[in-house]
């Protein structure tokens, strides 16, 4: 299967695993799945780094480098995903979840998250 991780998941994921649930941490260890993370994800670390938020000081180049160098697979954005968003309900107006509900609907993965607003939407989203 396919997992593709949600930002703070990724994060947690890469920095502190603690912070991830046992069902979540044996989900995303076990070597049949492929673990996937999105351009959106490193976009918006990177947006929110240079806001100064305390909760993304990881800096998105070397968070990029450390996760293709452990097997994760990159998702680019493509204009079929951006189509997709058009289709979501309007659950969450955040633009980086709504890309990544699409990506993982057009992609057929399943996306890995811990928030509540994500969680509602139809589709393969699993909880973090």
């Amino acid at each position: 299967m396919k997992l593709l991780l949600d930002t703070h998941v990724l994060l947690w994921a890469a920095g502190e695993p603690e912070r991830l649930s046992p069902a979540t941490r044996t989900l995303i260890e076990a070597v049949e799945h492929e673990l996937v993370f999105s351009a959106a994800s490193v976009w918006e670390i990177a947006i929110k780094r240079s806001l100064g938020r305390a909760d993304f000081v990881v800096d998105p180049r070397l968070l990029r480098r450390g996760l293709l160098d452990n097997g994760y697979t990159e998702l680019p954005i493509t204009s079929e995903h951006a189509l997709a968003v058009d289709a979501l309900p309007p659950i969450h107006r955040d633009p980086f979840d709504r890309i990544l509900v699409a990506q993982a609907t057009v992609a057929g993965m399943v996306l890995v998250t811990a928030d509540p607003a994500v969680l509602r939407y139809p589709g393969p989203i699993r909880r973090a």
